[in-house]
């Protein structure tokens, strides 16, 4: 997240949606009453559809933003997932009324020629639409909103609706009024697509399917990098809501301490959580393994350089900070 009030931006991103599209829905609702055009009025039921999703979109990020308690250990983030499968559901069905109504004007041959003002509406409702997707999408990149990139691609879906719209308008006026049915099925076949697109990904998302595979990457090579770590045994993660949870396992020196581990388990979890976007809690679990079969030790004398080292790393790493609960010592027996 690049800056702090980002986080803030995820209400304002919805809260301009339900405005817009609530704008949007009485606009064009005018404009297609007073132009007598179909496609537009059915334009506009698509973005009083918006409306709806953009509320349910609201709803889920306020709960999501709950603590944990008893009965959700992990949160509420995954209601988002939820949301996102609603708003996918809403473009369906909305997909489905938009095409069947355009078959239907085709083999009829029921063709009405609108007036030029109609395109006025689908204009601005191509502009308002693709400002807010651009605006929801720069807040689903920093915030890593399932819900908010939903209701980003349902505002697209609307301003795509009405491009199709616009161009069957600018040839029904020229006397070739099929072509506004016939781009309004082409329409309703691209925002089925978006709607099923977004159903899979929540479904995905509820089933704790992987996060994308540049983030596992990012973790493990700071992983490996580690100090006291020798490898890596396995690494998972999972998403809910907007944050990610990670779990690892990584195999260190059969000989240390028990405090020796928990420093490397502190020091490798701040590192994660800072050094990765959007990761709320990381588990990290250890494999002893014997590196050196016979160890020449003289009590503790031989690790205390070593544990020195790592919390001189530790302590650079936190601005100055010591390790909470440990003590560095020297063992002169």
């Amino acid at each position: 997240m690049k800056f702090d009030y980002c986080r803030e931006c995820r209400f304002q991103a919805i809260g301009y949606a339900i405005f817009m599209n609530t704008f949007l829905t009485l606009f064009k609702a005018a404009m297609a009453w007073l132009a007598g055009s179909a496609a537009l009025m059915a334009d506009a039921f698509h973005s009083s559809a918006d409306v709806i999703a953009s509320s349910i979109t609201m709803l889920s990020l306020k709960i999501s933003g709950k603590s944990a308690d008893a009965e959700h250990a992990y949160g509420h983030g995954k209601i988002q997932f939820i949301s996102s499968a609603i708003v996918g559901l809403i473009l369906m069905v909305g997909a489905v009324y938009l095409m069947l109504g355009s078959i239907n004007k085709v083999l009829t041959g029921d063709y009405e020629t609108p007036e030029r003002i109609a395109m006025v509406g689908a204009f601005v409702s191509i502009i308002m639409n693709e400002m807010l997707f651009r605006f929801q999408m720069c807040v689903y990149n920093e915030m890593n909103s399932p819900a908010i990139l939903a209701d980003a691609w349902d505002n697209r879906s609307d301003a795509i609706t009405s491009v199709a719209v616009f161009i069957g308008l600018i040839f029904a006026t020229f006397g070739f009024p099929i072509v506004d049915a016939l781009a309004a099925i082409g329409v309703a076949v691209l925002v089925s697509k978006i709607g099923l697109e977004l159903c899979l990904d929540s479904i995905k998302g509820l089933m704790d399917a992987a996060p994308e595979e540049d983030e596992l990457k990012d973790i493990y090579k700071i992983a490996k990098e580690m100090t006291g770590v020798l490898g890596v045994t396995y690494l998972r993660a999972r998403t809910v809501g907007e944050a990610l949870y990670v779990e690892l396992n990584v195999r260190v020196d059969g000989y240390l301490k028990v405090y020796e581990g928990d420093l490397i388990v502190e020091m490798l979890r701040e590192k994660i959580m800072s050094g990765v976007e959007n990761v709320q809690e990381v588990q990290v679990l250890l494999t002893p393994v014997v590196v050196d079969p016979e160890p020449q030790r003289s009590g503790f004398a031989h690790n205390s350089e070593w544990v020195k080292k790592v919390s001189g790393v530790f302590k650079r790493f936190t601005g100055g900070k010591e390790p909470k609960k440990y003590r560095i010592y020297e063992d002169t027996t």
